[in-house]
């Protein structure tokens, strides 16, 4: 089959910038986006197809709902591989001009209970594209019990509370659900995560719009859902060099598993059962698959369909690879 690619969705934040348009490229005269969403079938930012054409135009929850080979290496009978409804992940770029908030995610349970029953709940990772120098993340909390918790966020013990983690370019972090979290000021992050758009701010520095209104802070869904105690997850990543090439696989989850290609000129990649998605986050180059090239750009998304068995990487470039 054939790659499939995408147009992002460009959604403007109060916290959003520049770095889109001027380190990632993206087709924007906004100075004020937050986030692109680069794969998504979320009724909040459909992405549609770019090619091939005989699918250009459609939506990813239409190809997902009428193209099931596209995503299932095995479609015949109770052999599906996919028991997925609705397309499961999104994949998004954020350039934080500004701290977001201070939040929390659900698991699937509460958010189909308190948000819909088609909602999910968030499980996400974040792979650092950029960082200014001394910037930080809020990774996990201090407290010891859910009622410390709800003590400390009452009295606005945000420095006692919050842990924070300097990053850098390069830097890899899982935020499962439950993980109180935040991401800081000049930091763009490629995230993966869960199709949700279900948030709930703690905290959000007591900011107002334009119009002089707060932001809207959900605090006893998020004591409910946060873990405790706060400790962040540890990864150990495995490495392989090949040539001047690097494959890092960073995580592996029962909603995702994460992968980087930095490729310098030449790097055949293996595939498992099931579909990938990609998205170039340095440099360019050509994409082979079945014998046909594909040109890609630096900011480009596209799918590798179920049920092929390798690729290759022609260029300079890196590539963020979620595999479902």
């Amino acid at each position: 089959m054939e790659l499939i690619f995408l147009k992002p969705v460009l959604k403007d934040k109060i916290w959003g910038g520049r770095k889109l348009r001027e380190e990632l490229l993206m087709k924007t005269e906004s100075n004020h986006v937050g986030e692109a969403w680069l794969i998504s079938a979320h009724k909040n930012g459909i992405t549609e197809v770019t090619s091939p054409k005989w699918l250009k135009g459609k939506g990813l929850d239409e190809i997902f709902a009428t193209n099931p080979e596209i995503f299932n290496s095995k479609i015949d009978g109770n052999d599906s591989l996919s028991v997925d409804k609705k397309f499961p992940l999104l994949i998004k770029l954020i350039d934080a001009s500004d701290n977001l908030s201070v939040q929390v995610h659900p698991d699937d349970d509460f958010a189909s209970k308190h948000e819909g029953r088609d909602e999910l709940g968030k499980t996400e990772c974040w792979y650092i594209v950029s960082a200014d120098e001394g910037a930080e993340i809020v990774y996990g909390h201090n407290a010891k019990t859910r009622l410390e918790l709800a003590q400390m966020v009452e009295s606005g013990k945000w420095d006692d509370l919050l842990r924070r983690v300097e990053v850098k370019e390069g830097d890899f972090f899982y935020v499962p659900h439950g993980t109180v979290h935040a991401i800081g000021k000049g930091i763009v992050i490629l995230e993966v995560q869960q199709s949700s758009d279900t948030t709930y701010r703690v905290y959000d520095y007591d900011r107002v719009d334009d119009y002089g209104n707060k932001r809207e802070l959900h605090i006893e869904n998020s004591i409910e859902v946060s873990n405790i105690p706060g400790d962040a997850p540890k990864l150990e990543y495995a490495v392989k060099e090949i040539g001047k090439n690097t494959i890092t696989d960073f995580l592996k989850t029962k909603f995702f598993s994460v992968s980087k290609y930095d490729c310098k000129d030449r790097l055949k990649v293996s595939l498992e059962d099931g579909y990938y998605l990609m998205n170039v986050i340095k440099g360019d180059g050509k994409i082979i698959l079945n014998g046909h090239e594909y040109k890609v750009n630096l900011s480009d998304s596209f799918i590798v369909p179920a049920g092929e068995k390798s690729f290759e990487i022609v260029g300079n470039m890196c590539i963020v690879s979620t595999h479902k």
